[in-house]
């Protein structure tokens, strides 16, 4: 195993030795006019040597880099897609087929409920409405007499009173048979009922059932809970530090149940104000069906801080040195003694963000975006050969 660990050690010596052999700081002879001087910014190798080191070319890239914020929150629904079902005048239960967690459309029935009550409301609306054909028809006659001067004025305003009256009553009565599911329009004398139907106002799925036949119930009890999941949205929590990092159009990745499964999500609209624990919360809508998210559920959420496109290279492009990014620039090919070399520049970049294997770089005035062959593998031997040009040792 020693012997192993020490052929390994000469071979790293070695490659290390043949990069550093092409420093522009040449200190095997002494110096003279013939000597070529590199700059300092400058590193040149031979073909062979740039093999060895895995030298491989590209151009600066226009990518996405923003980060991520890692934050919770749960599946909710919006206002208009659950319902609490409720009966508005009371009765008591005559019939019902459903149990939690059966589909329902908009309009079906839910339960039956059965109140003498619904039966005085539709006797008075009848009757009222019989009056009133008796009182519209005065009402007009009593005006034309009036026109003709033929009937005082008092006894016209007595029957426009009782008139209006009449039809103030019929039009409560209408609204109440319409509160408690009786369209008034198909109700006459042959159809009176001491039983209506209790409709569901959305399409959906039963959250809970509370109700049982023959029991009672209150206008104020809760006897359905509805909810549609077809359009859900996001409740997320974030810290106020964030609150400049979001905003209404931004994509979210979302995932549930710990599934590896990611889901997409866009932010609709963020909190305009932070609660006690220092947070706020950001709302989004959920753009396409998920299977398996119901509401009230837990998600693990990432969002994508900016769209903006930035200058990038591959994150091994940009080596540092002295606290300094830089980045290796094809220079030129050249020969020396009959032998290709070519010449790579070193160039300061500053470093921004970094995501999927990239890394922003914020390049220097006058740099050739669209000419130039940056070295996009390989940087780091080139960094090493420049900085132990001439002193490579083990």
């Amino acid at each position: 195993m020693k012997k192993s660990n020490y052929k390994v050690s000469l071979v790293v010596c070695a490659t290390l030795a043949l990069l550093g052999s092409c420093s522009g700081n040449k200190k095997s002879a002494p110096e003279s006019a013939d000597v070529e001087v590199l700059p300092e910014n400058i590193v040149e190798m031979r073909e062979d040597q740039i093999k060895l080191a895995g030298i491989q070319t590209g151009s600066v890239e226009m990518k996405s880099l923003g980060n991520t914020l890692k934050v919770n929150g749960i599946i909710s629904v919006a206002p208009q897609n659950q319902a609490t079902v409720s009966m508005p005048l009371g009765g008591f239960i005559k019939s019902t087929t459903l149990i939690a967690g059966n589909s329902v459309s908009k309009g079906q029935t839910l339960a039956l409920i059965e109140n003498q009550d619904f039966v005085d409301i539709q006797q008075n609306y009848l009757e009222a409405k019989n009056r009133l054909v008796y009182a519209e028809a005065e009402f007009k006659r009593h005006t034309d007499l009036y026109n003709d001067e033929v009937y005082s004025e008092k006894n016209l305003q007595q029957v426009t009173v009782e008139y209006k009256n009449l039809l103030a009553l019929v039009r409560s009565l209408e609204q109440k048979l319409i509160l408690i599911g009786i369209d008034p329009v198909s109700l006459d004398e042959t159809n009176i009922s001491s039983t209506v139907s209790l409709k569901s106002p959305i399409n959906g799925y039963l959250k809970s059932v509370n109700i049982n036949i023959g029991k009672y119930v209150a206008p104020t009890d809760v006897l359905f809970e509805i909810l549609n999941s077809d359009r859900l949205f996001l409740e997320l929590t974030l810290f106020e530090k964030d609150a400049d990092k979001v905003a209404a159009g931004q994509k979210i990745k979302f995932f549930i149940n710990n599934e590896t499964e990611a889901h997409e999500a866009t932010i609709s609209q963020t909190g305009k104000s932070i609660s006690d624990d220092k947070t706020f919360r950001v709302y989004a809508t959920v753009l396409k069906p998920c299977k398996n998210a119901l509401p009230g559920m837990y998600v693990s959420a990432l969002i994508e801080e900016s769209d903006t496109q930035v200058t990038a290279l591959p994150s091994e492009a940009v080596v540092s040195f002295d606290d300094k990014d830089y980045i290796f620039v094809f220079d030129r090919n050249k020969e020396e003694e009959g032998k290709p070399f070519t010449e790579y520049r070193m160039v300061e970049v500053q470093k921004g963000a970094s995501k999927d294997g990239y890394t922003e770089v914020v390049l220097p005035e006058g740099f050739e975006l669209n000419t130039a062959i940056v070295v996009v593998k390989g940087a780091y031997n080139l960094l090493s050969a420049k900085k132990n040009a001439g002193e490579m040792a083990c």
